[in-house]
């Protein structure tokens, strides 16, 4: 995850001990993410997600830019 840019964070949560087992399971395809993003979006059209997101246009929370397309 350091070399592709990316982190993993939590707030208030007990994340040493829970964190190994929530990657785990991501792993393995046992929990799904899909509800955390209200929109996704193609990866050249992030700058315009921030104004989406801040509009709350088509009722978006929170977006994730995806590669290709």
């Amino acid at each position: 995850m350091i070399n592709k840019g990316l982190a993993v964070r939590g707030a208030q949560q007990h994340g040493r001990r829970y964190l190994p087992m929530l990657i785990h399971g991501l792993a393995a395809g046992e929990l799904s993410t899909a509800h955390l993003a209200t929109r996704t979006l193609p990866s050249a059209r992030t700058p315009r997600a921030y104004d989406t997101i801040k509009e709350k246009s088509y009722g978006c929370v929170r977006a994730v830019p995806r590669q290709g397309r």
